[in-house]
């Protein structure tokens, strides 16, 4: 009888449907790790009966974007990964699917980027790397995530507070976070971009150096400079988020609010957070709505301010 009880009420056995979550990038990266994330904290909580995680790869999430719209209309038990990343790729890649045709859910959370190098690589402090990129910026080669998206975009904002050209960095984009350390690991490139989270084992394990991070504040426990103690005014943040189809019915709609804010308020989740070195930026509904039709405005300015868009 216990057992039967959630199953015969409306919304509790809604929150106990199955679930999708697409992650529209290679395994290994930030959106990879929140899909997964989301789906042990998912199931952990109750919140979900079942989650099942598929990678669609390519030009910053564009793909994956415009196979969800396409393919998911209407489906209430279908979620996506998505993020800063996809706002520059968008506009960058002028992709015909964008980020006003699927349904606002939730921006679950926030993570400082580091700036990494081998540890063997003779550039000791964010300052060596400054000059080098004020000395010629085509000379220093970037790995990080999508074209257009926070890795470039911060790579462009540091080259530009440095003294040299945005328009002119080295930037070398990969689809998943995994390929883009093996290059920072395999000393293919100059520096690495990346969240904070996707570079500690390594740096725990003494084969990567970190310069700096991008936080307004120093990250607790690690002995790393913010860009602005380094010398660099920059501050900027990577965020995620969840959406899901066109089509929903406000009832559907707040289902999967409901389901996804039970999670992130769960005790499974909030281990995830301090896991993974994640910060909680829950907002959902209408707030999150707003909030990304402001970060799409503002993402333009900075991308067109340092070339990667065209005014």
């Amino acid at each position: 009888m216990l057992l039967a009880a959630p199953l015969s009420a409306g919304p509790a056995f809604a929150q106990l449907a199955d679930l999708k979550i697409m992650a529209p990038a290679a395994p290994g990266g930030g959106w990879d790790q929140t899909a997964r994330s989301m789906q042990q904290a998912m199931v952990a909580s109750g919140a979900a009966r079942s989650v099942q995680v598929t990678n669609v790869a390519g030009a910053g999430g564009t793909i994956g974007i415009a196979q969800f719209v396409t393919g998911s209309k209407g489906d209430p038990n279908q979620l996506m990964v998505t993020g800063y990343v996809m706002v520059g790729a968008i506009l960058t890649n002028k992709a015909p699917v964008t980020l006003d045709q699927v349904t606002p859910i939730a921006r679950l959370t926030e993570e400082t980027e580091a700036i990494a190098v081998p540890v063997n690589s003779p550039l000791k402090t964010m300052a060596d790397l400054a000059a080098a990129i004020k000395a010629n910026p085509g000379k220093v080669t970037w790995a990080g995530g999508s074209a257009g998206g926070v890795d470039h975009i911060a790579a462009a904002l540091i080259a530009q507070a440095a003294g040299a050209d945005p328009a002119k960095i080295n930037y070398i984009p990969f689809s998943g976070g995994g390929e883009a350390l093996a290059a920072v690991l395999g000393g293919k490139v100059t520096a690495g971009i990346s969240g904070y989270g996707e570079f500690e084992s390594q740096v725990k394990a003494g084969k990567l150096r970190l310069l700096a991070v991008t936080a307004g504040e120093r990250i607790a426990g690690v002995d790393t400079p913010t860009l602005t103690e380094a010398g660099i005014p920059l501050k900027i943040t990577n965020w995620r988020a969840v959406v899901a189809p066109p089509g929903l019915t406000p009832e559907q709609r707040k289902t999967l609010v409901d389901t996804v804010e039970k999670m992130a308020k769960s005790p499974a989740w909030q281990e995830v957070l301090k896991q993974k070195g994640w910060d909680d930026a829950l907002l959902t509904g209408d707030a999150f709505a707003d909030f990304l039709k402001q970060e799409n405005v503002r993402t333009t300015e900075i991308l067109k301010s340092v070339g990667l868009v065209k005014p």
